[in-house]
């Protein structure tokens, strides 16, 4: 059964500057077990949530399948990791998570391509590695909670 497996809601932008520098620390509790997301805005607390340039790309999800080894959401700043759900295939998709608690329905707008920060982040070889794994970005299309744990997942195309 497909899950979530990791959640990442975050007020700071964490990657600024140059790779070389490495990232700025992190504020405390940004992996969290629920999250509670709003229809064209984001995720509450994120820091994409309401800002109009990232509307599209409010809501971010990696598969933990295509992560390497030892890496997690702080490393490659998804919101959401994933098991048992091919998101890098669902570009052009509305993809509905329920957790429970209702469904949630993203649009799947574009792939969430990696950056030189994976190599400071995860190690060297790391964007490479993700070239075409990277996750996606979606705009959120209805409000909602997901939560840690088993998903119902539908897809339509």
């Amino acid at each position: 059964m497909p899950h979530i497996v990791a959640l990442l809601a975050s007020p700071v932008h964490r990657y600024v500057g140059r790779p070389a520098d490495g990232p700025a620390p992190a504020p405390p509790g940004e992996l969290v077990d629920r999250v509670t997301i709003r229809a064209g805005l984001g995720i509450v607390g994120d820091r994409y949530f309401g800002r109009p340039a990232h509307r599209e790309a409010a809501v971010t999800l990696i598969a933990e399948e295509s992560l390497p080894a030892g890496a997690g959401l702080l490393e490659v700043r998804r919101n959401i990791l994933t098991s048992g759900i091919a998101v890098d295939d669902l570009v052009g998709a509305v993809l509905t998570l329920d957790c429970g608690d209702g469904p949630v329905s993203l649009r799947v707008h574009r792939p969430a391509r990696p950056c030189a920060w994976m190599d400071t982040t995860i190690g060297p070889g790391a964007f490479r590695a993700l070239r075409g794994r990277g996750g996606i970005r979606c705009a959120p299309l209805t409000d909602g909670v997901l939560r840690v744990g088993p998903v119902e997942v539908t897809v339509t195309r």
